[in-house]
């Protein structure tokens, strides 16, 4: 029991020990707050306090902020500026870049155009170079070429007769050489002037009769000259004719060829590459040249090395150590080998030349049949040609005597205009101021100064050749009524 109320007694000893602090936590807080307020109440006066005096220096700070707006503002705007600046001066330098850029892209655009023009051009050439005609010249410019130059050689122009053909000597002449000898008999120590001078008095001495003969033979002479003249003349022009007309087939041949060159270049079937040169083809009848007693021998040792297994080089220079060693009687026998066969060979020359004569005597007897064939064609298209000329001839004088014939001379003339009018009175005046002027120069300054008239100038020429236009218009009326009632 005595525990229990022990107990009982510290417990409500410990109740009010509680109690009791937490009045004091209470009071504490009041107090607190209280003193709070105090505080708050003596800083809220003392901020009224500062408030009142302060009021102008916010004025102040707030003009001094605007002021420091309005600077960064400007500040900002200046820098604003100068990045527009930067902006656009960058735009510019990337638009130069740009067109740069484009400039060097069209450089090598044209380049890279110019060259596959030059290389087309340049395959174009090379298969251009490829193309080889047939066509062979005309026969008849090769002919006039041979005589060319055989008149270029100082060769003296022949007949047809194959004797040299000489212009004829006159009549004085002839006679001249028939006294020559005579004289000079008569007179040995005569020179060439006095002889001369002595058969000129004789000439003039003589009569007519005496000249007559002499005459006559040089008027035939010169007939048969001029003939001939004439007939080479003609067979000249007609040759001429003949060549241009072959010239003509010729030029459109090679035409063909060439575009039908072209054609399969551009298929691709014309072969690439050029052909190796072929060599001059050598005539199969034609002797060989014989071999050197040397060759003779290498000839004979070349088996036996070769079954030796040696190869060219060490073959030559076997046969070639072993031909130097070789006394006269070895080499006797091959010498003579090489003997028989340069006497063979200078007998097949022979013939063989003498062949090849007779051909080119042959092909020259062709060639000259051939002229004669081609020189009647050359006559026979001159003649044409003429006849056609002679055709046209006749047809433009028929025409002109129709036309002559279809005048009426009792047509009305039409009179002179008014510029006609002005120019003969110009004339007159321009030839007595400029003697000695052309006829070009003197039309050219009328036009001129035709050109330069007023109005009312000409209309005075005008006025002066309208009563002669009146005139025949009138007349050509009746001219036109007289026609229609005599049809």
């Amino acid at each position: 029991m005595a525990t229990a109320a022990v107990e009982s007694k510290r417990g409500s000893a410990r109740g009010r020990k509680a109690l009791v602090a937490v009045l004091d936590n209470e009071a504490n807080i009041s107090a607190g707050k209280a003193a709070q307020a105090a505080d708050l109440s003596s800083c809220s006066a003392q901020k009224k306090a500062k408030r009142a005096p302060s009021r102008s220096s916010k004025a102040k700070a707030a003009a001094a902020s605007a002021a420091v707006v309005v600077d960064d503002i400007a500040e900002l705007q200046g820098m604003l500026e100068r990045l527009r600046l930067e902006k656009e001066k960058a735009e510019e330098m990337v638009r130069e870049r740009d067109e740069v850029i484009r400039k060097k892209e069209e450089e090598i655009e044209t380049r890279d155009k110019e060259q596959e023009r030059l290389q087309a051009e340049l395959r174009k050439a090379q298969r251009a170079k490829e193309f080889k005609p047939t066509v062979s010249f005309p026969l008849v410019k090769s002919l006039l070429e041979k005589e060319q130059e055989a008149d270029d050689k100082g060769k003296k122009k022949k007949g047809k007769g194959g004797h040299e053909r000489k212009k004829p000597c006159p009549a004085y002449v002839l006679w001249l050489k028939d006294q020559w000898t005579e004289v000079k008999k008569e007179n040995p120590e005569a020179d060439f002037k006095e002889v001369s001078n002595t058969l000129g008095a004789k000439w003039k001495a003589l009569g007519a009769e005496e000249k007559q003969p002499y005459e006559d033979r040089y008027r035939q002479e010169k007939e048969a000259y001029l003939q001939v003249v004439g007939q080479e003349k003609r067979e000249a022009e007609a040759m001429k004719l003949l060549e241009e007309q072959q010239m003509q087939w010729t030029a459109k041949e090679l035409l063909d060829q060439y575009l039908k060159f072209r054609q399969e270049a551009e298929e691709g079937d014309c072969k690439k590459g050029r052909k190796k040169k072929s060599k001059k083809d050598k005539d199969p009848s034609k002797p060989k040249q014989p071999m050197s007693a040397y060759f003779v021998y290498s000839q004979e040792r070349r088996a036996t090395l070769v079954a030796e297994k040696k190869n060219v080089p060490e073959i030559g220079k076997i046969t070639g150590e072993e031909w130097k060693n070789m006394t006269e009687g070895q080499r006797a026998p091959y010498e003579e080998v090489a003997r028989k066969q340069k006497e063979e060979y200078h007998k097949q020359m022979e013939v063989y030349k003498q062949k090849k004569a007779e051909e080119a005597a042959s092909l020259e007897k062709e060639e000259q049949e051939h002229k004669k064939i081609m020189k009647h064609e050359a006559l026979q298209l001159l003649k044409k040609k003429e006849k056609a000329d002679n055709i046209i001839k006749k047809t433009k004088e028929k025409r002109q005597k129709k036309k002559q014939e279809n005048a009426d001379p009792n047509r009305p003339k039409r009179p002179a205009s008014s510029f006609l009018l002005f120019s003969k009175e110009e004339r007159k005046q321009l030839i007595e101021e400029r003697p000695g002027i052309n006829n070009s120069t003197l039309n050219a300054l009328i036009t001129v100064k035709w050109k330069e008239l007023s109005g009312e100038e000409r209309q005075a020429w005008n006025a002066k050749a309208a009563p002669a236009m009146a005139a025949y218009k009138k007349e050509m009326e009746e001219y036109t009524k007289a026609q229609s009632s005599s049809a």
